[in-house]
């Protein structure tokens, strides 16, 4: 139990470092003064975990524990130094927004497993941890949210989560491998549908 309790923080603390890199380097995408890009990696790092557990009634997991917020600026610093040798924005805001999404869809569907939740309501709640922060982010920098665009995002975390919740009931693979194989899945599939153009469906109607 207490090594299950371990590797969860460690995928927790993963998955705020991924997604404060995330955000930094969007933001300065935008030119955002280094103010900005703190305010932007912080959003993005918690934005989906707090609406998570105000849905839970629990106490919002960054609030009293300052050890999150140093999670978040210390990665988001590194990253406004980083730049001066990283040109390529985007690649590196998509690697690190990939292995938000894996890990933090992971966390939220725990969240819900630990509340004794349906599995339905545990797959939202790890699909609303892994989209909602960049959500807020892309709001507040002006963009329209990957989630909402032709790229394969939340179905990316839905697949991954699905995958998670059977392995982890149907299967003797120990839970470690599962959540492992999960984050990679989820990887897996957004890099494959950026590579080769997977798109949803899209409605179209008339002016």
């Amino acid at each position: 139990m207490e090594i299950h309790q371990n590797f969860n923080f460690i995928i927790e603390t993963l998955g705020m470092v991924s997604f404060s890199m995330s955000g930094a380097f969007a933001a300065m995408q935008k030119r955002l003064d280094p103010f900005g890009v703190l305010i932007i990696a912080f959003i993005t790092s918690v934005g989906g975990g707090t609406i998570r557990d105000l849905l839970l009634d629990i106490p919002v997991f960054w609030i009293h524990d300052l050890r999150m917020c140093a999670l978040i600026f210390i990665p988001a610093i590194f990253a406004m130094i980083f730049k001066s040798i990283e040109r390529r924005f985007k690649v590196t805001l998509f690697i690190f927004d990939s292995f938000g999404l894996g890990l933090f869809t992971i966390v939220g569907i725990q969240k819900g497993l630990n509340a004794d939740l349906h599995p339905f309501i545990c797959l939202t709640l790890g699909t609303i941890t892994g989209c909602f922060g960049g959500i807020l982010r892309d709001i507040l920098l002006n963009r329209v949210p990957l989630i909402f665009r032709k790229e394969i995002y939340a179905t990316a975390c839905i697949i991954g989560g699905s995958a998670f919740l059977l392995l982890a009931k149907y299967t003797q693979l120990s839970y470690t491998f599962v959540q492992v194989f999960t984050i990679l899945l989820i990887v897996t599939i957004r890099t494959l549908s950026v590579k080769y153009q997977w798109q949803m469906p899209k409605f179209y109607g008339t002016e």
